[in-house]
């Protein structure tokens, strides 16, 4: 199976400790080791299986050929005392002693360490949401379903692939959130390698009978009815099947006699399947084109404004003599990008620290200004604080020092792992007019700008994009961008407005730190424009 799938395909009904491990990578690795413990405890058992059978081959093997001497001459063979003690023996003691071991129960190592695993394991709802990923990696990379079954992803390591079963469970998965385009898509896979011959426990008619179904819904009536003749002559008694066939001639029929059109059904249905997939939201087009690298190009002459440069924090001291590289990734909004800004020791340092406190990551709720978990917002996140570690305390200096912005009044630092398919849509950093109590809690004003460091690279997808402009941001470990959310005047700059692109393969960890105002009025003077 691909894509964890496989650490979350061995499911009990339900979970002691549920932690939306789709959610994040970090958590997940645990349960690679989960199941390898698992294995492993399996594997002991098979050995304890096969030994004891191995002691009743030897024994049957011993008593074969005893018997066969025996029924040949049993009075000459009794004849032997020996003989007859043995046998009174045999009977008396030892086939008791074999009946024992024959109802010896080798699994209780095994399921002891099941009972005590099974409060780590996932349950229904990550199943579904490490399903839901694969469904937005398809929409947003523009995958289709057979290179996604048979695992041609860019940059993998461990190539995988999906199995005709995997593929009818992802079918269901969307089939029970109403997605029927995609479950059309999936049941049509595991279809397809059916057909191919891959030996399965999926069945053909279970397949086709969501299959017709998902198209029906859709407005495809006649490729509806193909199907389901062809479930039918799989399974000529299947009841729903033959409901649906008579209900699919009437309104065939139907139709028939009021001289209706099926081009425009059909044009109908291909519109509503398009508004499925892509739900039309100009914004929405754009993110997944800057996802997939294909958003707009500067011209050449906004690209000669963009310039790389040692940078010394205006005459800061402590880089007067140590400059940092600093290059330009966008002109308006300016968005910079600091290189080898923060080092491999760093990274591990903060991911270790915040390990162990990941949880959901949340937004704040413009109703009611708390924080909240969001469908838009996969990922798991933890806050860190600079008296913790002297490290946290380091970064949150040099943030300081190459900003030129007060860090006493900015949020703690914010740690965030993405899982399968972690994104984070579109949003703005700042908080709106209609939000005016978005940040009211803290007392330190709008986040007048965003620091984001990347701490790993990421194999496929993964970027930061600003649907606003066209701009495409790409994580390299150990690099940071900044950019301010306000102008000087304290207005919002719209055009921050920015989303993090789904990871497609391989794993994204970030950090970032949200600037506010308070502190900065003689850091960075309001102006009397309202746009500058």
């Amino acid at each position: 199976k691909i894509w964890y799938i496989a650490a979350l395909g061995f499911l009990l009904p339900f979970s002691y400790a549920h932690t939306d491990f789709f959610t994040s990578i970090g958590h997940m690795t645990d349960l690679i080791n989960t199941e390898k413990d698992l294995v492993i405890s399996l594997k002991d058992y098979i050995k304890a299986e096969e030994s004891k059978l191995e002691q009743i081959k030897k024994w049957a093997e011993k008593l074969d050929k005893l018997t066969d001497t025996a029924t040949k001459d049993p009075e000459g063979f009794l004849g032997h005392p020996v003989n007859a003690f043995k046998l009174m023996k045999r009977l008396n003691t030892e086939w008791s002693e074999l009946e024992n071991l024959v109802l010896k129960d080798m699994s209780d190592g095994f399921i002891s360490n099941m009972t005590i695993q099974r409060q780590f394991f996932p349950n229904d709802e990550d199943q579904t949401g490490a399903a839901k990923a694969l469904l937005r990696l398809q929409d947003t990379y523009n995958l289709d379903t057979d290179t996604l079954s048979r695992g041609n992803l860019p940059g993998v390591k461990h190539k995988s692939f999906l199995t005709a079963e995997d593929c009818f469970e992802l079918g269901k998965i969307a089939y029970t959130e109403a997605d029927y385009y995609h479950t059309e898509l999936w049941m049509e896979q595991a279809l397809k390698q059916l057909d191919e011959g891959e030996v399965s426990s999926a069945d053909k008619v279970y397949v086709l009978d969501y299959l017709s179904y998902a198209v029906y819904q859709q407005g495809d009536l006649s490729k509806a009815v193909t199907l389901t003749k062809r479930l039918l002559e799989l399974d000529p008694e299947h009841q729903r099947a033959n409901g649906n066939m008579k209900y699919f001639e009437y309104i065939m029929a139907k139709e028939k006699e009021a001289n209706k059109s099926t081009t425009e059904s059909e044009d109908r249905a291909e519109k509503e399947t398009e508004v499925k997939k892509k739900d039309y939201l100009p914004e929405r087009r754009k993110y997944e084109m800057l996802c997939r690298g294909e958003g707009l190009k500067m011209t050449p002459r906004r690209q000669k404004r963009l310039f790389c440069r040692y940078y010394d924090g205006n005459r800061n001291p402590r880089y007067i003599l140590g400059p940092v590289k600093q290059e330009d990734e966008w002109d308006k909004p300016r968005i910079v990008r600091f290189l080898d800004i923060i080092s491999d020791e760093e990274i591990e340092t903060v991911k270790e620290l915040a390990k162990p406190r990941l949880s959901r990551a949340t937004v704040h709720d413009p109703e009611t200004g708390k924080l909240t978990t969001a469908h838009y917002r996969v990922s798991k996140s933890a806050w860190l604080s600079g008296y913790e570690s002297p490290v946290v305390s380091r970064i949150n200096t040099r943030i300081q020092d190459l900003t030129g912005l007060d860090v006493s009044t900015a949020e703690e630092l914010q740690v965030a792992n993405y899982g399968v398919g972690g994104q984070y849509e579109p949003h703005f950093d700042f908080g709106r007019k209609d939000e005016p109590d978005a940040f009211k809690e803290l007392g330190t004003g709008n986040r007048i700008a965003t620091w984001l460091f990347y701490m790993s690279d990421v194999s496929a997808g993964g970027a930061t994009v600003f649907p606003e402009v066209g701009a495409s941001v790409w994580p390299r470990k150990g690099t940071a961008v900044f950019w301010y959310n306000l102008f000087p005047s304290g207005e919002g700059d719209y055009s921050t407005r920015h989303a993090a692109c789904p990871v497609l393969v391989g794993n994204k960890w970030v950090s970032n730190k949200w600037l506010h105002e308070r502190g900065q009025e003689f850091r960075r003077p309001c102006t009397l424009s309202e746009l500058e």
